[in-house]
């Protein structure tokens, strides 16, 4: 019997056991689908984390106050008051790779239009924001050096903070004059939405100058971190060193002294948060595997009861001529079959579950194309590995024993 002709008879013993078939196609859909649909939501958890650490900027170091401390226990990374207005000039002098920098003081306050109002942050920072953080302003400006230097009561918003007082955040309240606990400012401009980054929502806040945050709302020189952007990302290792050496001298730290402060460079963050990601993929690919190894188990379980069914039905083909090699052809293709297309099954419902899962959770899966290749050579591969036992079983089977067989 040649090889075609052993396709076709494995095909059509499929056919005519199509419960079990679908049965035993069961745990390889289950196996694959479930692969895809992890391994879509850990890269799209990647990219995700990606695009919001991006969005922080390009070419970034984010400088931030040291560690206070009570009673022996540190406080963590910002809870000192080590960062003064004064310390942005320093910094703007200390390099020539660096390319803007932007203080960040904040503080919650409320806010009141009308009979509308809402407690939101406000950012005082510098006109070298919008440059930092690659952001632009979706209606009317942002505040220019005369604004900053004045400490003009003018404010752009987050679209948060729009819908929240304006009830669409789309409208465009550019002129408008809103109470921030109590002081009128008007308003200027709308930033484009840049949405959540991590615990923060980035569309939550009003940003002002920071001399008018200083003197009118925070009341301190002190400022929550500092924004630094670089020429460029070869340029940033040495801008770090320059910043650093600048900040000590200027807070007169001695060589014993450590930093009251920490420089962080957004490419280490990328890296490191990737490096989580990706390991929670594997991870999650990893135990969905587990139920490609039951499913093959499962093929194996229903083929050598396939082929205890069809005992007598191999004596007689052996008794007719059927060498061994055509049995073992012929119970491999059918444990083949039923894995390809239990996996082409398991990659259309993965594919359908990554996009609805996504759908309803508000969250952006990626469906990987060598997730899906991978999955489908592996469906192959477990017919393979699974089948030849039964299959050598079935050829192994003596004609007058198989024909007795009852």
């Amino acid at each position: 019997m040649n090889f075609y002709e052993s396709i076709r008879v494995s095909l059509q013993s499929l056919v005519a056991n199509k419960l079990r078939s679908t049965l035993t196609m069961l745990g390889i859909i289950i196996g694959i689908s479930s692969v895809i649909v992890m391994v879509s939501i850990g890269q799209g958890a990647t990219s995700y984390v990606t695009n919001q650490i991006q969005g922080l900027g390009s070419n970034l170091l984010i400088v931030q106050p040291g560690q206070a401390s009570s009673g022996g226990v540190s406080m963590g990374v910002g809870s000192s008051n080590t960062l003064k207005i004064s310390d942005v000039a320093v910094i703007q002098e200390s390099s020539p790779a660096i390319q803007g920098v932007a203080p960040i003081t904040s503080r919650s306050v409320q806010v009141v239009y009308q009979q509308r109002n809402t407690t939101t942050q406000i950012t005082g920072t510098t006109t070298d924001y919008l440059q930092v953080r690659a952001a632009n302003t979706q209606f009317g400006r942002f505040f220019n050096e005369n604004e900053q230097n004045g400490a003009a009561k003018v404010a752009v918003l987050g679209t948060t903070v729009v819908q929240n007082l304006f009830g669409f955040a789309d409208v465009n309240p550019v002129g408008e004059t809103i109470r921030i606990n109590g002081i009128p400012f008007q308003i200027i401009g709308v930033m484009e939405s840049k949405g959540s980054s991590g615990l923060q929502n980035t569309d939550d806040t009003i940003l002002i100058p920071i001399e008018t945050a200083r003197q009118r709302l925070v009341g301190t020189d002190n400022v929550r971190n500092i924004l630094i952007e670089a020429k460029s990302a070869d340029q940033m290792e040495q801008a770090s060193i320059e910043v650093r050496r600048s900040l000590r001298k200027a807070h007169h730290l001695t060589a014993n002294q450590p930093d009251d402060f920490m420089i962080t460079n957004q490419a280490d963050i990328l890296s490191a948060s990737q490096g989580i990601t990706q390991t929670l993929t594997l991870f999650l690919g990893g135990v969905a595997a587990i139920s490609l190894i039951v499913g093959g188990i499962g093929v194996m379980n229903i083929m050598l009861v396939s082929v205890t069914e069809r005992t007598k039905e191999i004596g007689i083909r052996k008794a007719l001529g059927a060498r061994q090699r055509d049995l073992l052809v012929q119970f491999l293709i059918e444990a083949i079959v039923l894995s390809l297309i239990g996996g082409i099954i398991g990659i259309i419902l993965g594919a359908v579950g990554s996009f609805g899962l996504g759908r309803v959770m508000n969250f952006a899966t990626t469906l990987s194309i060598g997730a899906v290749l991978t999955a489908f050579g592996f469906s192959g591969l477990i017919g393979i590995v699974f089948g030849v036992f039964p299959a050598r079983k079935a050829a192994r089977l003596e004609p007058i024993e198989a024909l007795r067989y009852e």
